[in-house]
């Protein structure tokens, strides 16, 4: 399977502030692209998108913020 250009039209942009992984982009290995994609598969070539960073520096990064989002606080309401 190799790259037809479907996917230029799904090319993200990189995000400012935070990683790809995290604001939900998605990589193909064989068309060597980021791609604002919902499914698993990429819809240009067929792979399977990487959805983690291999790097341990930003598997790091992404588990840190991931944890932030679990530890946030939750507030109940009580009702008399």
């Amino acid at each position: 399977m190799t790259c037809k250009g479907i996917c230029i039209r799904h090319k993200a942009q990189k995000p400012v502030g935070s990683g790809r992984y995290a604001s939900g982009q998605k990589r193909c290995q064989i068309c060597e692209i980021f791609i604002k994609w919902d499914g698993l598969w990429c819809p240009c070539c067929g792979y399977r998108l990487r959805t983690k960073p291999r790097n341990l520096k930003y598997k790091a990064k992404l588990r840190a913020k991931a944890a932030k989002m679990v530890q946030a606080p939750v507030l109940t309401v009580r009702r008399k």
